[in-house]
């Protein structure tokens, strides 16, 4: 049988020929749990009367959410979470040291793994070829006991893409267009694949922005397959061993095909409180915005930084727009000052925050005032996520962040570049 992404990964890791619809006993080859929703996991561990981990290499326990911690609760659950790491021997990462899904990027994910995580953007490591989605804290409980864990093998969406990004459009704009198109649950437990003429040329950097947000869509995964580009990610950090190509058969059995041509996208938000109620940037012009957030686990990349200096290179963040900056993990944090960005940044009066997840669930930060306007690279503005149900959170790229933090207003990217 022809085999799609999630099937021929699903067959391997079961070492059973799997279709859609079957149900696969999958090995696991990473699984981790963040701070917030870690205790929880490791709770139910001890519960269900497990006494080890099936491989302490392959189990990571990440503190990056409220890091470094803003009360008193979640300082001891960090305490619990590095106390298990000590008894255990499962990797710790620690307060600082990243976004989890931007560091299973860089160190851990490789092509062809299954990787469960307890935090719905798991996912983003599809971006390298990885069979990475997210679980409940008791799932993940049992991923760290026994190594394995049971899928029910995705149908798949294929998502043809053609053509290339023009000026000021970019990664975001083309998820953010699509689950607009196809809705919140438009994907429902189903695999994302992305592939097509502009996939080639696409880097890593831009896959992870794509496969992060395919749970907005309700997809269990978002899958690109390992190709050059993989390789030279791979090889950049240190990992070019990591690296097999991998993609799906020719003639692979989709359930449907969407077809995006590139050329024709432009710069797109999501409008407060879905993240499928979309529009484009020209149609949102002028709405007054107190806050931009560039950063986060879906954009808080190098390439990222990057973009959101270029614009504000010699220019200033409107005197009534807070402007935060967030890398993803130190990694990005020491290239981008290496490279002048952070100093353009903070020379355009840009706040940097420690690498973690900031201001995003609302902990700490940088949560909102009542009534006040987000503008986030982040992938969820469900009411109440930056802290205050009565606040307003617009999603969008980081050339349409920078840009807004300039004007002090939503503002399309093409106007300022």
């Amino acid at each position: 049988m022809r085999k799609t992404l999630a099937e021929k990964i699903l067959s391997a890791k079961s070492g059973s020929d799997q279709k859609a619809g079957d149900i696969a006993i999958a090995n696991v080859d990473l699984a981790f749990v963040q701070d917030t929703t870690g205790p929880l996991t490791l709770r139910e561990f001890t519960q269900a009367g497990f006494k080890e981990l099936a491989n302490h290499e392959k189990t990571v326990l990440f503190l990056d959410h409220a890091a470094p911690s803003p009360n008193r609760a979640l300082s001891n659950d960090h305490i619990f979470l590095r106390h298990f790491a000590r008894e255990t021997g499962c990797i710790l990462s620690d307060v600082g040291e990243g976004v989890c899904h931007q560091v299973v990027a860089e160190k851990l994910a490789k092509p062809g793994d299954v990787i469960v995580g307890a935090d719905s953007h798991t996912v983003t490591a599809g971006g390298l070829g990885a069979f990475a989605t997210g679980m409940g804290s008791s799932d993940i409980a049992v991923a760290f006991a026994l190594g394995k864990t049971w899928f029910r093998v995705p149908e798949t969406i294929y998502i043809m893409l053609s053509g290339k990004f023009q000026e000021g459009v970019y990664a975001k704009d083309l998820i953010l267009h699509l689950i607009g198109k196809i809705g919140a649950d438009g994907a429902t437990y189903k695999a994302l694949e992305f592939g097509g003429s502009s996939i080639s040329g696409m880097p890593v950097a831009d896959r992870l922005t794509i496969a992060n947000m395919a749970i907005e869509a309700g997809a269990k995964v978002g899958l690109f397959p390992s190709d050059e580009m993989t390789y030279d990610y791979l090889k950049v950090n240190g990992r070019e061993a990591d690296y097999k190509p991998l993609s799906a058969d020719q003639d692979a059995n989709y359930e449907k095909t969407i077809n995006i041509d590139l050329d024709n996208l432009e710069p797109t938000l999501s409008k407060p409180h879905t993240v499928d109620n979309t529009a484009t940037v020209k149609e949102l012009q002028n709405i007054k915005v107190d806050q931009v957030v560039i950063g986060t686990c879906t954009n808080g990349r190098l390439q990222d930084i990057e973009i959101a200096a270029s614009i504000l290179k010699r220019r200033s963040r409107h005197s009534h727009t807070r402007l935060i900056i967030g890398p993803a993990s130190p990694a990005v944090y020491r290239e981008a000052l290496k490279k002048g960005y952070i100093d353009t940044l903070i020379s355009a009066g840009a706040l940097i925050i420690p690498p973690g997840c900031g201001p995003c669930l609302g902990l700490h930060q940088g949560a909102l005032g009542d009534e006040e306007v987000c503008l986030s690279t982040a992938n969820r503005n469900f009411k109440g996520r930056m802290g205050n149900p009565e606040s307003y959170i617009y999603l969008g790229s980081p050339a349409t962040a920078a840009a807004s933090a300039i004007t002090g207003k939503i503002t399309d990217p093409r106007e300022v570049l």
